[in-house]
């Protein structure tokens, strides 16, 4: 006999449905897989959903936030293309950060001071928003139309102006010239993603200081690209020429 759904069952339902989806992605998920996580018969599973795709879109409208208003239950599947539709335009948000903005609009911070902000930004939306982002990343490769936002388009767009950024501070000889201003642009946004989002399911996780993660990042980026100061030889250098 089946043990009842617990008193925060919708809640319940939607953690649970989205570990399963994260670990085995939407294709090889089943109605059974998510019954079975939760405890429960799969018929149970559907007094709250009335399917796959209708659990899918309440995760991923879930994700990283409380429910503004519980929804009428059962959840109905939603209508085509409803689900990326939300995705899209949740990604398509705040997609150039505030530090990063003002950077790109001409602000007259010092370079470290600039570039570590930008950085630290960058690491707190997707800390904001590690569930959905890993939902999405382990989701895409299932829906070819998710695949396409996500793998030919979501990331570029912080990409593109991150490597924008990079360029006018290297031409203004603010930062250090990297072999390539793209490459150094992808390397950032892909650092924090595993540091913020992915490292929370790595099978070898550490419990690790979030404030802590968060400023070994910012440090080693800002260290890789902000051009040393230039010091006089020391006296024993001096001294080891004559």
């Amino acid at each position: 006999m089946a043990r009842p759904i617990p008193e925060d069952r919708l809640s319940r339902l939607v953690d649970v449905a989205t570990g399963v989806f994260i670990e085995q992605g939407f294709r090889h998920t089943r109605m059974e897989d998510v019954a079975e996580a939760l405890g429960v018969a799969k018929g149970t599973v559907y007094l709250y959903v009335e399917n796959k795709e209708a659990l899918f879109d309440l995760v991923c409208r879930s994700a990283d936030r409380p429910f503004e208003q519980p929804p009428e239950l059962p959840v109905k599947s939603p209508a085509a293309g409803a689900t990326i539709r939300y995705i899209v335009d949740r990604l398509s948000s705040g997609q150039v950060m505030p530090a990063l903005a003002e950077a790109l609009a001409g602000g007259r911070r010092a370079a470290r001071d600039e570039l570590a902000a930008i950085v630290g930004d960058i690491y707190d939306a997707m800390a904001r928003n590690r569930v959905g982002i890993k939902l999405v990343d382990r989701s895409a490769r299932d829906l070819p139309e998710l695949g396409k936002i996500w793998f030919g388009g979501a990331r570029g767009v912080l990409v593109e102006a991150l490597s924008g950024y990079l360029d006018a501070k290297v031409r203004a000889r603010r930062l250090r010239a990297p072999v390539d201003v793209g490459i150094n642009a992808r390397f950032i946004v892909e650092t924090c993603a595993f540091w913020a989002v992915h490292r929370h399911w790595d099978a070898q996780r550490q419990d690790l200081p979030e404030e802590r993660v968060r400023a070994a990042v910012v440090d080693l980026v800002v260290a890789a690209l902000i051009e040393p100061p230039k010091t006089e030889p020391s006296t024993v250098t001096k001294g080891a020429k004559k």
